[in-house]
């Protein structure tokens, strides 16, 4: 009875399919836990062996929950919309939603060889209008909803309207710009479109015009992130700053509710961390400097107001609007050289810590309001315009960035603490006192910047303020492939569609270009955006398109409730379903789809679509499984390459050679030949016989060739195998190297265990015996060490304890159903396939799916007796087993009758015996 391992994969795939295994009810009596992967994109690409390990992962939790008796919602879908499948179909000359089909169905074939328990009924796509006509429905809420700051939640537009028509907004500043003020009186006089754009001013989802990073080859606005190095991270296309009307999220109204929340959530500290860090709450006052000879003033933000005495220069965003206003003639043709390289800068570069200083002075001077000193105006590009006012007063004796751009500009610094002193000395303090610094001198710094915030309040030239360093999230992107806004623009003011008609469709288009002045590709298909007039107006359809983000924002609430056509999801059902109880991603989307995924479902919560306002109960971030390159030496100028270990001896250039021809480190010289045409006729320089490759552990891609198809691994060990070996790996959170030479171990440990049941000519092996002490003993110490190790998501040590177990069963030669049944139930999240076949092969009626995890009893494991050191004069001498409940007398009595201590005595009487319980024995002669 051989362990035929893909003939037994490819049964029980093709029997749970067929019986429905994984189908999840909504209806259950069982507790519910909800385990989700943070969906992929399917790339062309495939999967790699790097991919899976969250998978594997959460699949392996999830079965060990069913075991436990839970209702297990384990679901999967395809985050399809965005610029790598349209760019992949630019490169292709394919339509996205052709290459996007294929690249699903090449996933959804890897993803079964590999044996998860999805329940593929609940599978959706984004790119689908089935799907994308509810995050359709909610773009629409959030359009039709403001943040009520007194209520601390979003509420209706129209709620909205009522108070303005009875009180103005003189209780609800204006998120989107501050300095609109209007009484009742006032709103009811202004005209439709006046009372829109106000109303766009606090509306969740808006319209306004900003500086967005545009990529002309792209053709479309791209995020921070997608930035580096001042060109697009997909293709290295330059990037400039360019004024365009784009949609925004005002995620920054939610920002004090998104940090309250992380102390409801099983997030690690480096994660909440990396929230808490992006959202960047403060705490400060706005203070306004006027600029000397002109009407102009400058209002900055700072978080020190303490410091306005040491302030000697001030620095604005290139992109502040008081810029070209403030310019000197002199200074004009500078600055404006300087603005241009700006445009070339992303946002990252500009905010990170580096030693280039750069800027530009404005030739315009700004007053101090306290003590009426001329502080210089300069521009740089380490100011944001998105941040605080986009101006900060600079205290260089206070701040190591600004002492250090004024040490290279050779601007004056006023010393406030009276004396020389460096960069690393400067601090406007002394013992924790405000020195040279007029009415605040002495004071303890909480005291003095208190004070001066009075003195600002008095003189009307500022207020306290709490900032935050996020802002709100772009919305629009100017790209074919994404879901369509279903807003239209009647006279150029922007309306909600009627929520009938939706799903708005992506029109189909065999070739799509960009459209003029930086317009989507959807603005040239003009029968699509241009409508019949109504009663004479205009009527024109947005043609910007959403981000990948937007899909990704909600899905999980669609995977309970599917198929329902009359909402997105209903709050029956997510009332049942609830929070994901353990949601497993990579940390890459920490300030991301994250916290974008969380103020979503807070606004939804908010409009009583759903009963809770975190998304997610506990996250898992996997680590990355890195992959361990093969590295061949070609000897300079020729086609020669020489083995690793003789390298030294020549003049060589280093190349990447494909992993999947190399046995660990032997390079297989035939298959190199083979692989490319101008290696075909290659010569070797080989130590011992053998061409030996460097090696180097790096990311895991195409194009250092380190990449390993699981497929490949999957036939020639088994989908089992493959699964362990990945757990096996090392913990789940933290990143490892690829090594394949390692998954023959973990192949060896499955055909041991197919030996305690099947012999291959004997066939089936196991008895109906009744287990011994010793085999029921290992049993339930792997019970409690499974259960532990599955509840802690320690997979790595679980695989291990596996082994140890079949180990010592092997010793026991234990072939007994009552203690390998319960072995294979323990196993079956691990390797379903091979526990499937066996538990059928034994007996046993119905799924191991279906099966109760086994009980941990502690009887089993309790010692009865203990191994004793035992010593003569003190010198440990043997060993013995002593039951634990014998008498002093009894173990004094079985000691000096073993034979070994009988030995030591020669003949002589013990002075004495003594005995510590449970510790050990010591014979005095």
């Amino acid at each position: 009875m051989e362990y035929t391992f893909r003939h037994i994969e490819q049964k029980w795939q093709e029997r749970w399919k067929a019986s429905g295994a994984y189908r999840v009810s909504n209806n259950s009596s069982k507790p519910k836990c909800y385990v989700l992967d943070m969906f992929p994109y399917p790339s062309g690409a495939g999967l790699h062996v790097g991919h899976p390990l969250g998978y594997i992962a959460s699949d392996i939790y999830a079965r060990y929950k069913r075991l436990k008796g839970f209702n297990v919602l384990h679901p999967m879908g395809y985050d399809a919309f965005g610029l790598p499948a349209e760019q992949y179909a630019l490169e292709t000359g394919q339509h996205p939603s052709v290459t996007t089909d294929e690249n699903i169905n090449a996933f959804r074939g890897q993803l079964d060889n590999i044996g998860f328990c999805y329940d593929w009924e609940r599978e959706i796509r984004t790119s689908d209008p089935g799907y994308y006509k509810w995050t359709q429905h909610i773009f629409l809420q959030l359009f039709d909803s403001w943040y009520n700051r007194h209520a601390g939640k979003a509420e209706r537009i129209d709620v909205l309207v009522r108070i303005f028509e009875q009180d103005g907004n003189l209780h609800h500043e204006c998120p989107g710009d501050r300095s609109i003020r209007f009484s009742a009186d006032t709103w009811n006089e202004y005209s439709y479109e006046e009372q829109q754009n106000v109303l766009m001013e606090y509306r969740l989802g808006y319209l306004a015009y900003a500086e967005v990073n545009w990529c002309p080859a792209l053709g479309t606005v791209l995020a921070n992130d997608e930035v580096i190095n001042g060109v697009s991270e997909r293709g290295g296309h330059p990037v400039i700053k360019k004024k365009m009307r784009q949609w925004f999220l005002r995620i920054t109204e939610y920002a004090d509710r998104l940090l309250q929340g992380l102390d409801a959530v099983q997030f690690s500290e480096a994660m909440k961390d990396m929230q808490r860090n992006w959202i960047g709450k403060s705490q400060g006052a706005e203070i306004k400097f006027n600029i000397a000879g002109s009407m102009e003033s400058i209002v900055v933000y700072t978080t020190r107001p303490d410091t306005i005495f040491g302030v000697d220069f001030m620095v604005l965003a290139p992109e502040h609007e008081l810029v070209d206003g403030i310019t000197t003639n002199e200074q004009s043709e500078a600055v404006n050289a300087y603005k241009e390289y700006v445009q070339s800068r992303s946002e990252r570069e500009r905010m990170a810590e580096v030693k280039q200083i750069t800027g530009c002075f404005t030739g315009a001077y700004a007053v101090n309001p306290f003590d009426g000193r001329k502080i210089p105006v300069w521009i740089s590009e380490y100011v944001l315009a998105g941040y605080g006012t986009g101006a900060i007063m600079a205290v260089p004796c206070g701040d190591q960035r600004d002492f250090n751009f004024a040490n290279h500009f050779s601007i004056p610094i006023t010393n406030i603490l009276g004396q020389a002193f460096s960069g690393d000395e400067a601090n406007p303090t002394k013992e924790g006192k405000l020195f040279n610094s007029d009415f605040i001198t002495g004071m303890e710094m909480k005291d003095a910047s208190e004070a001066v915030m009075l003195k600002i309040e008095s003189l009307g030239i500022g207020k306290r303020q709490i900032n935050y360093k996020m802002r709100d999230a772009g919305f629009s992107r100017q790209r074919y492939w994404g879901e369509p806004f279903p807003i239209v623009y009647r006279n150029g003011i922007p309306e909600a569609m009627n929520e009938a008609d939706l799903p708005l469709e992506l029109p189909f288009v065999e070739h799509y270009k960009q459209g003029e002045d930086g317009e989507g590709p959807l603005a040239t298909i003009t029968d699509w955006v241009n409508l019949p007039s109504d009663n004479g107006t205009s009527l024109r359809r947005e043609t910007n398109t959403m981000p990948g983000y937007a899909g990704s924002s909600w899905y999980f609430l669609r995977y309970m409730d599917p198929h329902n056509g009359d909402t997105f999801c209903d709050r029956r059902i997510s009332d049942y379903w609830g929070q994901v109880d353990l949601y497993i991603g990579g940390t890459e989307h920490a300030v991301g789809h994250l916290l974008y995924s969380r103020m979503w479902t807070k606004v939804l919560y908010d409009l009583g679509y759903i009963g809770f306002d975190e998304p997610y109960k506990k996250l898992v971030n996997q680590g990355m499984i890195t992959g361990s390159s093969r590295l061949v030496y070609r000897v300079r100028g020729t086609n020669q390459f020489v083995s690793a270990g003789l390298r030294a001896q020549y003049d060589t250039d280093e190349l990447h050679v494909d992993v999947n021809i190399v046995d660990g480190v032997e390079l297989d010289i035939e298959a190199f030949k083979k692989w490319r045409i101008d290696f075909a006729n290659a010569q070797f320089i080989l130590e011992d016989g053998k061409y030996i490759c460097g090696t180097l552990v790096e990311k895991m891609s195409k194009r250092l060739f380190n990449t390993v198809n699981p497929d490949v691994l999957v036939e020639k060990f088994g989908a089992d195998t493959f699964r362990m070996y990945e757990m096996f790996l090392g913990p789940v959170e933290q990143s490892k190297p690829w090594e394949t030479k390692g998954i023959e171990g973990v192949h060896r440990f499955l055909k041991k265990l197919w030996r305690l049941f099947a012999d291959e000519q004997k066939g089936l092996i196991v008895t109906t015996a009744a287990p011994t002490a010793d085999e029921l003993k290992t049993l339930h110490k792997t019970i409690r060490k499974i259960d532990d190790d599955c509840d802690r998501l320690s997979f790595n040590t679980a695989v291990s304890s596996f082994m140890v177990c079949v180990n010592e069963l092997i010793e026991l030669k234990c072939n007994k159903k009552a203690i390998l049944e319960q072995l294979l139930v323990l196993l079956t999240p691990f390797a379903p396939h091979v526990c499937e076949e066996l538990w059928e092969t034994i007996g046993n009626k119905g799924s191991i799916l279906d099966a109760a995890f086994p009980v941990f009893e502690e009887k089993y494991v309790t010692e009865s007796t203990k191994e004793y050191p035992v010593s003569v004069n003190g010198k440990l001498r043997t060993t013995i087993k002593i039951s634990l409940d014998a008498s002093s007398d009894e173990v004094e009595k079985i000691a000096l009758s073993n034979e070994v201590i009988q030995k030591w005595l020669e003949g002589k009487d013990p002075k004495k015996v003594i005995f510590v319980k449970g510790k050990m024995i010591n014979v005095v002669i």
